[in-house]
């Protein structure tokens, strides 16, 4: 499949696409760099600067703006937000901010972590590896790995075993 024929979508010619990528209507990439076996649903944003491990699962109204991370098989659940910018403002000195007035905050999501639909991550934090975020919490700080969060803010709800392949 070649994403960038489908219909209502807006895959700029920057974007790097894997094999067996599969990108539905109303999705906006642009930058930024898809790995193999991916799944990206409808409305979806993803920005500059921004990775897709492979076989990763993006679900519908996401915003993944760039400095984002998603190592291997990541699963991001429905209208889950990033940010990269920790004092967002619209001027500077009165006038419109430009690229140039901030500096992005990346935020790194490691491989196997699952986040809960309309979860919302704050920059400069990294999701550790097999970690689940619940559905709706705020995540402010570094998730450590094989854990459960949920809340706002989000705190450690759980531990979990160790994920075994084979």
């Amino acid at each position: 499949m070649n994403p960038s024929h489908e219909p209502l979508q807006r895959l700029a010619p920057d974007v790097k696409v894997g094999r067996n990528v599969s990108v539905f209507a109303f999705t906006n990439l642009y930058g930024c760099e898809i790995g193999d076996d991916v799944k990206i649903g409808t409305f979806v944003e993803i920005q500059k600067g921004s990775k897709i491990g492979n076989r990763c699962k993006v679900s519908s109204h996401t915003f993944i703006c760039e400095g984002v991370t998603l190592e291997d098989e990541v699963f991001i659940g429905h209208n889950v937000v990033f940010t990269n910018d920790r004092f967002p403002r619209a001027t500077s000195n009165g006038q419109l901010q430009t690229g140039a007035d901030w500096h992005c905050i990346p935020t790194l999501v490691k491989r196997g972590a699952s986040i809960g639909s309309g979860a919302v991550l704050l920059c400069g934090i990294t999701i550790g590896e097999n970690a689940m975020i619940g559905a709706g919490s705020v995540v402010t700080r570094n998730v450590p790995p094989n854990t459960v969060v949920a809340g706002n803010p989000a705190r450690v709800v759980k531990s979990l075993e160790a994920k075994i392949d084979g």
